[in-house]
């Protein structure tokens, strides 16, 4: 392989394990929040012990995630300098709006959140958490902002080649950032959805039968009932956005190869880029155009129309229907679960079994929507401006060759270390009880 596909593969690799643990502290973070307002509000134990688990979960992400995002961003000087050459004007203040507004604010009252327990008045703890909640948010914010910005761009002039700012109004509300913040919130609400409830079913089905257990579970659930159909909305809404500004990846995104009208939903089929036609192809008739335009003979993009200029077909295809199929999964156990519980109270056994298989299920979801954006974007880095190619630096690929082994290898571990870490914060706490202290402020 060339330095060129090296670089993008580790870049991958990098931005692939950094974006498991943002994907869970976003949202993890208002989960907390609610288990300490319940416990104020009502005195009962169940929600700090659910609180004391999960910060530690919290913590370890958020960790996992300072170290991963470090390693990311020294990529643009070694791997990508044209980027920061190109466009450091924009993105070099939307990173340091991100660090100043959110990372600082979670990093400083993080500690209040994990040791403050007895040290600190309760109003004191319950306002730490709702600081590094909204820390966050407001990083997803700043981070959106800018990818956003890179797959729409508006707000700039370019002198001799170099991007400057005009409008900072435009290129923070940019016409994507809205649908792709959204979109991305309501991930990171699925991916934790899915993890208090799956988590909470292995425990239950251990024997752990802790008030807080089944009140975890049920926040899963409901979260995931009314998450995973408000994820298909808005997953909607950013595929007519997409359709509007990039219509080359929603070619490949539908395996669309002619611009016409009536055009199927492929469900399956194996595109074949060199013979510009889908093998083995298995399709709802009309039903692309129906989804994209809501017109059964709505005109939807080909990918002959781009040719030389469009997304590899496969990666993109495939991913797609992941994340698709993910979702329809996720909003079938979400409805089923919760439907389950609000008549009887509880769940049967296979059904805990399936929520324990989708316990990161938002992982596989958030990687395979990511993949389709970012892979979609190619052959642009910051669409109609600059491209990948553009943006590479002179490093060998001998030498980015060897990083990258480096990187997956580490990675395998810390990620194996991260889940078995989990799982045995878990079965810790289902073998022993940890009893709130006494005289605990509210």
């Amino acid at each position: 392989m060339d330095a060129l596909i090296l670089a993008r593969i580790q870049f991958a690799a990098n931005i692939s394990f950094h974006i498991l643990f943002p994907t869970i502290t976003i949202a993890l973070g208002w989960v907390l929040l609610f288990f300490k307002l319940r416990f104020n509000a009502t005195g009962d134990d169940k929600w700090m012990d659910a609180y004391r688990f999960w910060v530690k979960v919290f913590a370890l992400s958020f960790a996992l995630g300072v170290v991963s995002g470090i390693t990311m961003s020294f990529q643009f000087g070694t791997n990508w300098p044209g980027f920061m050459e190109r466009v450091g004007n924009i993105a070099g203040p939307l990173l340091a709006y991100e660090v100043l507004t959110a990372f600082f604010l979670e990093a400083t009252f993080l500690g209040i959140m994990l040791f403050g327990f007895r040290r600190v008045p309760g109003w004191v703890h319950t306002g730490a958490t709702f600081l590094v909640a909204f820390g966050t948010t407001m990083s997803a914010f700043w981070i959106l902002v800018l990818n956003s910005w890179m797959h729409t761009p508006q707000g700039f002039e370019l002198r001799d080649g170099v991007a400057h700012a005009t409008d900072w109004w435009a290129i923070v509300f940019n016409p994507s950032m809205p649908y792709r913040l959204s979109h991305m919130l309501m991930a990171s609400v699925l991916t934790v959805a899915f993890l208090l409830a799956g988590m909470s079913a292995w425990r239950w089905l251990r024997g752990d039968r802790a008030p807080s257990v089944m009140a975890v579970l049920r926040t899963g659930v409901v979260m995931a009932a009314v998450g995973a159909p408000t994820q298909l909305l808005l997953g909607d809404m950013h595929g007519l956005n997409t359709l509007e500004h990039q219509p080359a990846k929603v070619a490949a995104m539908e395996g669309n190869w002619e611009t016409r009208g009536g055009v199927p939903l492929v469900l399956f089929a194996i595109p074949d880029e060199q013979a510009r036609e889908n093998r083995f192809e298995i399709a709802i008739p009309y039903g692309a155009s129906l989804v994209l335009t809501h017109r059964f003979d709505g005109e939807v993009p080909g990918l002959n129309q781009f040719r030389g200029a469009h997304p590899p077909v496969a990666p993109v295809f495939y991913a797609f229907r992941v994340m698709v199929g993910t979702g329809m999964l996720m909003i079938g156990v979400g409805l089923l679960s919760a439907f389950w519980l609000w008549r009887r109270g509880t769940l049967p056994r296979l059904l805990m079994w399936g929520l324990v298989g989708m316990t990161f299920s938002g992982w596989v979801a958030t990687l395979a929507g990511w993949y389709v954006t970012e892979i979609g974007r190619q052959p642009w880095l910051v669409h109609g401006v600059l491209t990948t190619a553009q943006a590479a630096g002179p490093v060998p690929a001998a030498s980015i060759g060897a990083t990258l082994a480096m990187y997956l290898i580490l990675y395998v571990l810390l990620l194996a270390a991260y889940v078995g870490t989990i799982y045995r914060l878990a079965a810790k706490a289902s073998g022993a009880a940890d009893p709130l202290p006494k005289g605990l402020p509210a």
